[in-house]
């Protein structure tokens, strides 16, 4: 599944709240905001599902390898011995997981210096202007850098502008949340269909140019909409710091626990985060896509897994609610990522089982399709709950710093996936497969666990503000 984009609740000055309803019965610049960031997620997703298929498929192979400006000395110190797949999936893992480094730095900048508007407006340059530069074969390396430093000055300054639109009790603020996920989820299905499909059928530079004029729109749009938007953040100019609360004694053993659970998260989220990289290889070489006829471009499995995705999310969301209606109890967080482990345990063995029974012929979509909905299901118990969980457990004068730790959990991911992912062209696929699935087992050992030994600690409330 992609990965969920959440913002914890915050407080907002009621002065910067507005009162208008012109959008679904919200604040228009709810619209502009919801569609600024699903234009930008609609590039991004594009980006990355086109990204390792045009690296092993065109781009790093040896006729082509030696266009790229400053691969050859990168390979000389970071990619030695690396060429092909591997290297592809090397250079993934780096590029999407600096992309979750890269947004602390960027709310940085616009806290203390920028501002929020004028560093999201300089993060949408960049990453256009990187899109655009993925048509130039020689400029590939600067493009993905531009594209991981517009991420970051984009990503975290934009969702918080959502917040500031209603005032501190409007109760409309949740609702508005959801509408804002809603039009990300909808770019993430949309863009494997339109940039994929252009970039497999038609070209891959007529792929990655449809997100660099997406971006443009999201760019424009976000111009457009400056008078319906909320005033500017504004760093302080007397060097006043805000008190800060010191914290109690039960909150340093929660902040350890929840160290200790940022690893885990990340080798438990590996299959999740394979699905980009080495999974589309292995789909694009094996898998049956063929329909009447003609052949459907590999990204659409991301279409595919996207859908069940955001399907799971609500399903699992309305099932616990209902079972909580009717039996009165439900699972904490812990016991839900425990649930969600077994099921992606059970995701990871459809695609060994795929791999197991192929022999040499094309693998047909039953099982390939079981594992994106076990997969999701799992998904939907894991990484919500753990951001709620390390919301929940987080002292209050340090919330911020520390879903931004939690969001380390990604970057880790993704370093791993780079790394395991360059497995696929010298292993076994069944045993390729079978290590993710022992991933997983980790991440079911690991949850439980902490349930039994550290269950009640992170049950506790944290330190007040």
């Amino acid at each position: 599944m992609t990965v969920a984009e959440a913002t914890p609740e915050l407080d907002f000055p009621e002065e910067a709240s507005r009162d208008d309803r012109a959008f679904l019965g919200h604040p228009k610049g709810l619209g502009y905001l919801s569609f600024v960031e699903g234009c930008e997620r609609f590039s991004y997703y594009a980006m990355q599902t086109l990204l390792v298929l045009y690296m092993v498929k065109y781009l790093l192979l040896p006729e082509n390898v030696g266009k790229v400006l400053g691969l050859s000395w990168l390979r000389g110190w970071h990619y030695a011995g690396l060429d092909g797949q591997p290297l592809a999936s090397a250079i993934f893992g780096d590029y999407t997981s600096l992309v979750y480094l890269t947004p602390i730095l960027g709310g940085v900048i616009a806290d203390r210096w920028l501002g929020r508007k004028a560093t999201l407006i300089a993060g949408a340059v960049i990453m256009s202007i990187g899109h655009f530069l993925m048509a130039f074969e020689g400029l590939f390396l600067f493009a993905l850098i531009s594209l991981v430093v517009g991420v970051g000055l984009f990503k975290g300054n934009i969702a918080s502008q959502v917040g500031e639109l209603y005032k501190p009790n409007d109760l409309r603020r949740a609702m508005a949340f959801q509408i804002f996920y809603i039009a990300i989820n909808v770019s993430v299905i949309a863009a494997p269909l339109i940039s994929g499909t252009l970039g497999e059928k038609v070209g891959w530079h007529y792929g990655f140019g449809s997100a660099g004029v997406v971006m443009v729109i999201s760019l424009l749009a976000y111009l457009k909409a400056q008078p319906w938007l909320p005033a500017d953040n504004r760093a302080a100019k007397d060097g006043t710091k805000a008190p800060r609360t010191r914290l109690t004694k039960s909150d340093w053993p929660r902040l350890g626990a929840l160290a200790v659970l940022v690893p885990v998260l990340a080798i438990a989220m590996m299959t999740n985060q394979e699905i980009f990289n080495a999974y589309l290889v292995w789909a694009d070489d094996k898998f049956q896509l063929t329909f009447f006829g003609d052949t459907l471009p590999t990204s659409w499995m991301i279409t595919v897994d996207a859908t069940l995705s955001f399907s799971m999310l609500v399903g699992v969301a309305a099932f616990w609610k209902w079972y909580s209606a009717r039996t009165g109890r439900e699972p904490d967080e812990l016991g839900k990522m425990i649930i969600g482990s077994v099921f992606s345990i059970c995701g990871g063995m459809c695609l060994v089982i795929a791999a197991a029974t192929a022999g040499g012929g094309k693998i047909g979509l039953f099982w390939p399709v079981m594992f994106h909905l076990f997969n999701s299901i799992g998904f939907a118990h894991i990484m919500p709950v753990s951001l709620a969980l390390f919301t929940k457990i987080a002292p209050r004068s340090l919330n911020a710093t520390v879903v931004g730790i939690y969001y380390l959990a990604f970057f880790g991911a993704n370093k791993i996936v780079g790394v395991v992912g360059g497995w696929y062209s010298t292993m076994d696929t069944v045993s390729f497969w079978l290590t993710h699935v022992g991933a997983a087992a980790f991440g079911l050992i690991a949850f439980a666990a902490f349930k039994i030994v550290l269950g009640k600690t992170l049950a506790g409330e944290p330190g007040p503000a």
